[in-house]
């Protein structure tokens, strides 16, 4: 078993798909107005459903756990970070050197964590 699809509750799917194919330059496979659907390359799914629609009902809150993006070199960690906050993005954590790698933090517009990250070279 390889999970391969994440979901995330979200107030207003369409707004979200917005947000995201801003970050991730790739238009949704599926829009509609209680659920969006992005496909990466090796299959790799986000859905974006509306927490009003969801069932069960989804409980708790955004910012409880992150969907992290591996980048290329810490210098490329800089750069998309200078980017997305020239875009007027918010940033929870500023580029900062981790034991896992160079590393910073946005929210989406629901609180959502967004993790940019360079691992180590090992």
């Amino acid at each position: 078993m390889i999970p391969s699809f994440i979901n995330l509750y979200v107030d207003n799917p369409e707004r979200s798909a917005i947000f995201y194919e801003g970050i991730f330059g790739l238009k949704p496979a599926a829009l509609s107005p209680t659920f969006a659907m992005f496909v990466f390359p090796g299959n790799i799914k986000l859905g974006l459903w509306s927490r009003n629609t969801v069932e069960p009902a989804a409980t708790g809150s955004a910012g409880l756990f992150e969907v992290a993006v591996p980048l290329g070199s810490a210098a490329e960690v800089d750069a998309i970070h200078g980017k997305l906050v020239a875009a007027g993005h918010t940033v929870l954590q500023k580029p900062t050197d981790m034991d896992f790698g160079r590393t910073f933090v946005i929210a989406d517009p629901d609180g959502h964590r967004l993790r940019f990250y360079n691992p180590p070279v090992q």
